[in-house]
């Protein structure tokens, strides 16, 4: 099983931290909280979180204040279609394939929801076939990029698909949310907007670096599901981010990578879900890395935010570019549930 190319967009619009927190002072909500929850938000967008801008679809960074249901439902209606388009088209027009060639499709999000789901709009938007698989991914937050390979792989692996199409695609503007609960305000600063798509085929494709997907393995911890989900308040999705989210994803992917039996020195190249500094630092702490070994998914962070389910894509085709050796690579992701993935690939020049 191969994995062909990755592509990958944002929204045009990048934001600093300074920029966001500048006109999230002028606003009223800024000021109905209380003064402590303003302390954290000014420090918290200091550039003091490991994010020095965020890729946003907004035409004003204002626009992110905005909390209205209607409007935040709008905003994902209108851009995830064109960013998991975009994501999608760099990923096949990479691999070499026609787009005729593509036999099923899953895309994954969870920032918002739409009846018929993604796979409508961008199998449409692509012109892809009538009799296509399909499958929309929706609620495995930041860690879904992981589960939708791995069943991308079994439709492969069944012959139920040649070439099977995965994206992940979120915009986490129209999901955030601010009230006095530090985890929410957090949540807050951390989250961008963005897609990523990958194909997966039997068939060893014509690219510099050849991508093998060897195993998979995952961890689902529901006694730990309320210190990493969505919630809803006013008809607006609201995201709890607990304190202990950096120790429990360090702990659950220890468990993921042991259950697929393997050792760190087997380990040529470590590639991370972005989920923020804190979460990276406890990763290394757990693996006994050094911050070199994380840089790619450090360097995602800090151009792009956590876009949740696309982040570890992105820090994989970083990787891809940009000279980490071949050999063994382990790639993982975590999120809502508490649920963490991992995938062993074999990189060869």
């Amino acid at each position: 099983m191969h994995l062909h190319s990755i592509g990958t967009a944002t929204p045009e619009r990048a934001f600093t931290q300074a920029e966001v927190f500048q006109a999230l002072e002028n606003t009223p909500k800024f000021h109905e909280l209380t003064s402590r929850s303003r302390a954290l938000l000014r420090k918290v967008l200091s550039n003091r979180n490991g994010i020095e801008t965020r890729h946003l679809a907004l035409d004003r960074v204002e626009d992110a204040f905005v909390f209205k249901p209607d409007s935040m439902m709008s905003r994902f209606r209108q851009h995830a279609p064109a960013l998991a388009e975009s994501a999608a088209r760099q990923s096949i027009q990479k691999s070499g394939l026609k787009i005729s060639e593509i036999d099923a499709i899953l895309v994954a999000t969870c920032t918002g929801y739409l009846c018929p789901g993604l796979t409508s709009y961008l199998s449409q938007q692509l012109g892809l076939s009538s009799s296509i698989t399909f499958l929309d991914l929706v609620g495995l937050g930041c860690g879904a990029a992981l589960p939708a390979l791995r069943q991308a792989s079994s439709l492969v692996t069944a012959g139920s698909a040649r070439h099977a199409l995965v994206v992940c695609v979120e915009i986490c503007s129209a999901a955030s949310y601010l009230d006095d609960d530090p985890g929410v305000l957090i949540s807050a600063c951390l989250f961008g907007d963005g897609a990523a798509a990958a194909i997966l085929s039997r068939e060893s494709p014509s690219v510099p670096r050849s991508v093998r997907w060897i195993k998979a393995a995952s961890h689902l911890a529901p006694e730990h599901r309320d210190f990493l989900r969505f919630d809803h308040r006013a008809g607006l999705l609201r995201n709890l981010l607990a304190p202990e989210v950096p120790t429990l994803a360090a702990r659950h992917a220890r468990t993921v990578f042991d259950r697929a039996g393997l050792r760190e020195k087997d380990i040529s190249g470590w590639i991370w879900h972005a989920g923020g500094r804190d979460v990276l630092a406890a990763l290394r702490a757990e693996f006994s890395l050094q911050e070199h070994d994380t840089r790619h998914s450090t360097e995602v962070l800090r151009r792009h935010g956590n876009m949740s389910s696309p982040s570890c894509l992105f820090a994989l085709q970083s990787a891809l570019e940009n000279g980490v050796p071949d050999g063994l690579w382990w790639l993982a992701s975590f999120g809502a549930g508490f649920s963490s993935y991992g995938a062993l690939l074999e990189v060869r020049s």
